[in-house]
């Protein structure tokens, strides 16, 4: 059966599948190989009665509901095309999609160096997985160096846009916790806020793993749709919808490394499941 909250899959554990791991009910379900299961698994994509299950081997009950966003069930990322936002003699500035990582195998940088016949080309600075939005690509070795040393730095501006999780009472906030052991500084600024979440602008200072995401997560505002620092149990029906962390990287500027006269910066606009997220928790425009 289809669910009636928007853009998931549900299904109800029937009495023959009672007993069976939960790896096996999804490969079952959606027709897919063990591995893939399990890699919907690891995503920590899947709910079972509205709670976030990642172990393969979870005992499946009868009348259990279990929840697949829609996004994990049908995307396709092998034929993917990179849109550029800015292009330079050097440098260019992609908008990332989210589902895919920036570098290793079927990543962000090897679908670049095929897209455009350059085994040279780097990314010069990492997103996660399920973040969108800009990201610094350099076109040769010399300039990946160069860009590298300037965000050393830190003199490059860097501002996301995230849905956080319950009412943001404070206009402006800086969140400047350590992590591991480093200086870690988020500029916060609301943009708009519900009685259930709230839409930030976040600039970050520093460039911490998982800075915005830990930051928000440590003030009990976790990024919606963050399953590793964010809520694990969905009392929102709302929540189970949402299918990746709703972090968005919008926009990025920084001097030309290689040509101080020049200027690169970027705007990427809120991808679509972004704007639905606003929407659902009544913050669309």
């Amino acid at each position: 059966m289809k669910s009636k909250i928007l853009n998931t899959v549900a299904f109800i554990v029937s009495k023959p599948e009672d007993g069976v791991t939960l790896q096996v009910f999804l490969a079952n379900k959606l027709s897919l190989s063990k591995r893939a299961a399990k890699q919907l698994l690891d995503d920590k994509s899947v709910w079972v009665n509205r709670r976030c299950i990642w172990m393969a081997h979870h005992i499946m009950r009868k009348g259990d509901t279990v929840e697949v966003p829609a996004l994990h069930t049908a995307k396709k990322q092998e034929s993917i095309r990179l849109k550029v936002l800015s292009d330079s003699d050097n440098y260019f500035i992609i908008d990332k999609p989210s589902g895919i990582v920036v570098i290793g195998k079927n990543s962000v940088e090897s679908k670049l160096q095929e897209q455009f016949d350059n085994p040279d080309l780097r990314v010069v600075h990492r997103l996660d997985k399920d973040t969108t939005g800009c990201l610094l690509c350099a076109k040769s070795v010399s300039a990946f160096e160069a860009a590298i040393s300037v965000f050393k730095t830190r003199r490059v501006i860097k501002i996301y846009q995230a849905i956080v999780y319950g009412k943001f009472e404070r206009n402006t906030s800086m969140l400047n916790q350590e992590l591991d052991g480093a200086r870690a500084v988020s500029q916060v600024r609301r943009m708009a806020c519900s009685k259930d979440a709230s839409f930030l602008k976040v600039r970050i200072e520093t460039g911490r793993t998982h800075q915005i995401r830990r930051h928000l997560a440590a003030v009990r505002h976790p990024v919606l749709g963050d399953m590793q620092y964010g809520v694990k149990f969905a009392r929102d029906p709302r929540l189970v919808t949402v299918a990746r962390p709703m972090l968005h990287s919008t926009e990025i500027e920084l001097v030309d490394p290689l040509d101080s006269t020049h200027t690169l910066k970027a705007h990427s606009p809120l991808p679509a499941d972004f704007r639905r997220c606003l929407k659902l928790f009544n913050m669309g425009r």
